[in-house]
């Protein structure tokens, strides 16, 4: 058994209220249970009970055995003077303040119910994935959308924190914000720290400059991501590489080290060479990109924005002097998801929250319309009877997988507390 247990039988009062008492035979009584805020100090603040008709107003502090008051020092902490009753599960030692009175306590072991502790039990017993993957698929659906819509926004806070970095370190710059973010998620998970590097070296008032003439694009691009440094007899690496020299003068570009890119276990597709002469397209051809981005509201508006190809000379070539079959080498709806969900829903987040807007249904109606992720996770969440229908269903797998059935929080979660009420 562990204390978050306690904590939630505690909270909920999912124990026997009817006679309590201390484990002096004091007459107790739970007015308000507190504020559990998983702070530092007592485990509830603010709660208030009765004792023998005395009321106390105060705070909470909940252990699996009375003796560990002392194993954790709370005998030493100031934090702790104010705590007005020590919730148990087993009684083994009497607990006094610093000022040596007593605190009372509340033994909780014989107040649950048998029903209540093989719920608790069967939920966390050892499971070859996950401790509720017998009972998940039985989760009321109604809880379960909710809890889906929180871990989606869990998860999109998370991935909106470096956007807000880069906001502050570029002085809220939202075209060079998007392009940073846009040349990571071309790399994919390979490439992406290197693009990103590169992207967030050029300062994006050249961009904005040479995004008229796709071939100075490229040039800077190649040349900035260390895509010209081995001599090629080729032609066209030959112009990139006098031109990108040129605009290394033009505008006092300082050489910079990156990871270098990996062509290695890559479809000839996912080439670097061929996302980045992608990346210089959209820069090309689209006008007031960022404009464009935030406010699409539906797929088919992004898959347009993004229905773009590589240069005409990538359309015949995967790297420099190496030609190949003719082929227009066209971002691939499955790749404009990925930037849907990676680049697109966090941005257009970051942005309405810098503005003070909420736009939280815009997003998930934007998801919704994208096709689920395929990924190990979300097929192992299938065969448990829990089949995505969209990404912003798989969106919430992946923030409930990683951050509470890997981390065991299963009381911390809608799902775990639902099956913890009944059996299902």
């Amino acid at each position: 058994m562990k204390e978050d247990f306690l904590h939630y039988l505690w909270k909920f009062k999912k124990f026997d209220t009817s006679n309590l008492t201390t484990s002096n035979g004091e007459k107790l009584t739970i007015e308000n249970s507190g504020s559990y805020l998983q702070l530092a100090g007592p485990d509830f603040f603010n709660s208030q009970i009765t004792i023998e008709n005395q009321k106390w107003a105060g705070n909470v502090e909940i252990h699996l055995k009375s003796s560990d008051w002392y194993a954790h020092h709370h005998e030493r902490d100031s934090n702790y003077d104010s705590v007005i009753l020590h919730v148990v599960w087993e009684h083994d030692v009497e607990i006094y303040r610093k000022n040596n009175t007593e605190i009372p306590v509340l033994i909780l072991k014989d107040l649950v119910s048998k029903e209540t502790l093989n719920n608790y039990h069967s939920l966390v017993s050892p499971k070859s994935w996950i401790y509720c993957e017998k009972q998940i698929e039985f989760v009321n659906s109604f809880i379960m959308l909710s809890w889906q819509e929180r871990l989606f926004f869990e998860r999109l806070e998370r991935k909106s924190k470096p956007i807000f970095d880069l906001a502050e370190s570029t002085i809220q710059d939202w075209d060079a914000i998007l392009f940073c973010q846009l040349a990571k998620n071309f790399g994919l998970n390979t490439n992406g720290d290197s693009l990103y590097d590169m992207a967030n070296s050029i300062p994006f008032s050249i961009i904005r400059k040479e995004g008229n003439d796709l071939f100075n694009l490229e040039s800077l691009l190649f040349g900035i991501a260390g895509l010209l440094e081995i001599k090629k007899e080729d032609q066209y690496y030959k112009k990139l590489k006098t031109n990108y020299d040129y605009l290394v003068h033009k505008y006092q570009l300082q050489s910079n080290s990156f990871t270098p890119l990996q062509f290695f276990k890559h479809r000839p597709d996912n080439f670097p060479t061929i996302r980045v002469s992608q990346l210089a397209n959209v820069y090309y051809c689209q006008q007031q990109l960022f404009s464009k981005i935030i406010k699409a509201d539906n797929v088919a508006a992004i898959y347009k924005i993004f229905d773009k190809s590589v240069s005409e000379y990538w359309e015949t070539h995967y790297q420099f002097d190496k030609i190949s079959p003719i082929k227009r080498k066209t971002l691939s709806k499955s790749f404009i998801d990925l930037l849907i969900i990676n680049t697109i829903i966090p941005l257009q987040f970051a942005y309405a929250k810098s503005q003070g807007k909420e736009i939280s249904e815009k997003l998930i109606t934007l998801l919704n319309q994208v096709q689920p992720e395929v990924n190990a996770i979300i097929d192992k969440f299938s065969s448990f009877g829990l089949k995505a229908q969209n990404a912003f269903e798989t969106q919430a797998l992946l923030q409930l997988k990683n951050e509470y059935c890997n981390k065991i929080r299963c009381l911390d979660c809608a799902i775990g507390m639902e099956l913890l009420k009944s059996e299902v």
